[in-house]
């Protein structure tokens, strides 16, 4: 299915922004950086793995063979890449909560961006937007974010424990292997994917389905 590799979802969004607007947009970038208060409420979201957003100027793209054509572009593009865990619609109603005024410094020099309240314009928006990701690769499919936080907890409990425990007797050895399980059963997350990662990308993959048996038929 498209942009989903396991329990993750990858987001592309291309938007238009006017290209004399660009420098304001790369100075709210820098302070925001500078200042990583100000993304506080976007880095305490655990669904997300990564995100990302980058300025391409109007004669910015690349061009990979003399022979492809230059484009004659009126707007220079903002791209947002996001790597999330969860559906479509938490994650897009998550960043609105999460960080709205934030939002809206980085998408408002953007064409026809309605701001990210009410949610209704702003899922609009970033829907008309949105480029799907037709080859995603995820190192860790069957793990989300928390998960592999939950992993690194229990990798290191493991190798206390197997230092603590070398001179131990089986009975004590079952005493603490027990305790240890109570303290870190909470780490121990489900390794399969969800049944439906996104109620959107499922209802795009079973139009993808009866397009292609109308296909064959």
């Amino acid at each position: 299915m498209s942009n989903i590799a396991g329990k993750a979802y990858a987001m592309n969004v291309v938007t238009p922004i006017r290209w004399y607007m660009v420098w304001i947009n790369r100075l709210i970038f820098k302070i925001a950086l500078s200042r990583p208060s100000t993304l506080k409420g976007l880095i305490t979201l655990s669904l997300i793995h990564y995100a990302r957003w980058v300025i391409i100027p109007k004669d910015g793209f690349p061009h990979l063979h003399p022979s492809q054509p230059k484009e004659n572009l009126h707007y220079s593009y903002m791209l947002f890449f996001s790597n999330f865990n969860g559906s479509w619609d938490q994650y897009v109603d998550s960043f609105t909560f999460a960080i709205p005024s934030g939002l809206d410094l980085f998408w408002k020099w953007n064409i026809r961006y309605p701001k990210s309240v009410p949610l209704t314009p702003f899922h609009d928006y970033i829907k008309y937007n949105q480029i799907d990701t037709a080859h995603y690769y995820s190192a860790y499919p069957m793990a989300a974010s928390n998960d592999v936080k939950s992993a690194k907890i229990v990798k290191k409990a493991l190798i206390d424990f197997k230092s603590a425990s070398i001179e131990k007797n089986p009975d004590e050895f079952l005493i603490d292997y027990n305790n240890l399980l109570n303290e870190l059963q909470l780490e121990f997350g489900e390794m399969r994917p969800t049944p439906i990662v996104s109620l959107s990308a499922d209802a795009v993959k079973q139009r993808y389905l009866q397009s292609q048996s109308h296909h064959y038929i």
